[in-house]
């Protein structure tokens, strides 16, 4: 019996075991964590690449987006370096918010994505930037090239939605939202990403 070229006799750890994507960093893979079906936070278990529950979401809101991270991506030294307010990196893989026309229910999967922009988040002192993309190949978006071709309201709510969506009621959030950035910093910030997970994991 033949195999398919890679062919992975185990699943791979979605950090570690699958590509960038077919052309970083401006055309990279997503695995999606969250759909905006989820009012529970998910997150990927970095031991034993399988998604485990964080916890319930606190606030009503819920994600605008796909949300998930781009694979051999870590945000060390030089993401935290695009991120001066911040003290480091906060050491996870690059968030990343995809847009699809057609609704995508469930997690677990792996989409194309363009990078169209990002959001310079600070999370307790941490860089924790989410980058903005679209799901390529999805002719809806397809003339999308910046995150200002956006509509505003949409980026509105991601910008609340990351502002808010760690935040207990009543209380303080420990996020902040200190910009939206277009199209060429977002490249760099993938870019540095992607040498940071180089330098740590050995790619």
């Amino acid at each position: 019996m033949t195999f398919p070229r890679p062919f992975y006799q185990w699943r791979p750890h979605p950090w570690h075991g699958l590509e960038v994507g077919p052309d970083p960093p401006r055309v990279v893979y997503a695995y999606i964590e969250i759909t905006p079906f989820d009012l529970m936070k998910y997150e990927i278990d970095k031991v034993t690449g399988y998604i485990r529950v964080d916890r319930p979401q606190q606030t009503s809101s819920q994600p605008p987006t796909l949300y998930g991270f781009i694979p051999r991506t870590y945000c060390g030294q030089r993401v935290h370096a695009l991120a001066p307010q911040a003290r480091a990196g906060d050491g996870d893989p690059l968030d990343i918010c995809v847009l699809s026309e057609r609704p995508i229910n469930r997690s677990e999967v792996i989409l194309g994505a363009r990078v169209v922009g990002g959001i310079q988040a600070i999370d307790g002192g941490e860089a924790d930037d989410k980058i903005i993309a679209v799901l390529e190949n999805d002719r809806f978006w397809q003339e999308i090239e910046d995150v200002a071709d956006l509509p505003d309201i949409l980026v509105k709510r991601m910008r609340h939605y990351f502002s808010t969506y760690k935040m207990m009621p009543g209380g303080k959030s420990q996020m902040t939202i200190e910009r939206i950035y277009g199209l060429e910093h977002a490249l760099q910030v993938v870019q540095a990403a992607m040498e940071d997970y180089e330098e740590t994991y050995g790619g």
